[in-house]
């Protein structure tokens, strides 16, 4: 079912006791080049320089008061993983990630950084790295916070919806970057909550296209690799729930190249001066090939955390 508005009304009252109101920043340059009014929505300005800790801390802090939890884990690419680690830091609790062969060493950094313990051994992939979680939380009182399916979490990315149309009330269209889907389906609920003419527009990675395979064929379709710079955005076996809502809720769904994330993290660095990863500048590149004019418009930030090899590529031209 999608995210009940209630509930993002009281992960925002939670939220406020840890998390500052991201920057919604006008785009001079995408505006110039769209035709659109143009704003993007800030979310590296959270402390683990993604959008995640809105949902881990709303559905940890949840999760403990119903039961008895000794330890919080969680499966990732690296996002999630930080803020799993930074709402265990902040409600008292250990943290344990797994994350796949190779992850990007700048969010594997903050994982550490944040006191959590890292399991790397045997995860070849994000797939291995969930079986992996999925057999250690059948351990008494551990919580495998799983921001794929959590029924709880999505209301936390909700609260960006009620931030955003505060500080942009006239705001007609919203482009949200599609990994997991807990972001674009908390977002659209709380935004068309809000404003029910608003459109919502995802964005999926060419190279990771699973959910929008399956929001245009009405049902989950797994692709046989998600191989993306966009490790964020690297999602290979949809939720069939997880479908069903955006179905419901998202008015469109936009595929970008490796080379117009590259592109628009590029742009975002020096027209903006705002640093990115690929999934991160994911909305900002489906923009770039809009075809929207005279619109307000509003483009999700929704990660910093950008590893040197990848940053270099984009600022010199690569792809």
């Amino acid at each position: 079912m999608p995210v009940p508005f209630s509930a993002v009304h009281r992960a925002r009252t939670l939220l406020r006791q840890y998390l500052p109101v991201t920057r919604l920043v006008a785009a001079p340059s995408l505006s110039r080049i769209t035709g659109a009014k143009l704003f993007l929505k800030l979310e590296t300005d959270l402390p683990t320089g993604s959008f995640k800790p809105r949902g881990a801390l709303y559905a940890l802090s949840l999760n403990l008061s119903r039961r008895n939890i000794s330890e919080v884990i969680a499966s990732s690419t690296g996002n999630h993983g930080a803020a799993v680690a930074y709402a265990g830091k902040m409600l008292g609790l250990p943290a344990r990630i797994f994350l796949p062969k190779n992850p990007n060493p700048v969010k594997r950094a903050r994982i550490a950084e944040l006191g959590a313990e890292i399991v790397l051994k045997g995860a070849l992939d994000s797939a291995a790295a969930f079986e992996l979680a999925s057999a250690y939380a059948k351990k008494k009182d551990v919580y495998f916070l799983n921001d794929a399916t959590d029924p709880d979490l999505p209301a936390g990315p909700g609260t960006i919806a009620c931030e955003i149309m505060e500080q942009q009330p006239d705001t007609q269209v919203i482009y949200i970057p599609i990994g997991d889907t807990a972001l674009i389906r908390g977002v659209a609920a709380a935004a068309k909550h809000l404003s029910p003419s608003i459109r919502i527009i995802g964005v999926q990675a060419e190279q990771a296209p699973s959910y929008y395979l399956s929001w245009k064929h009405g049902h989950a379709i797994s692709t046989e690799t998600c191989e993306t710079i966009a490790d964020g955005l690297a999602t290979r076996m949809p939720d069939e729930g997880n479908v069903g809502d955006i179905r419901e809720l998202v008015d469109d769904v936009q595929l970008v190249t490796e080379g117009q994330m590259l592109r628009a993290v590029r742009h975002l660095v020096l027209e903006e001066h705002i640093v990115a990863e690929p999934a991160g500048a994911a909305a900002t590149a489906a923009l770039l090939q809009s075809a929207e004019r005279n619109k307000t418009i509003v483009a999700l930030v929704t990660g910093s955390n950008i590893s040197p090899e990848v940053l270099q590529r984009a600022v010199c031209g690569e792809g």
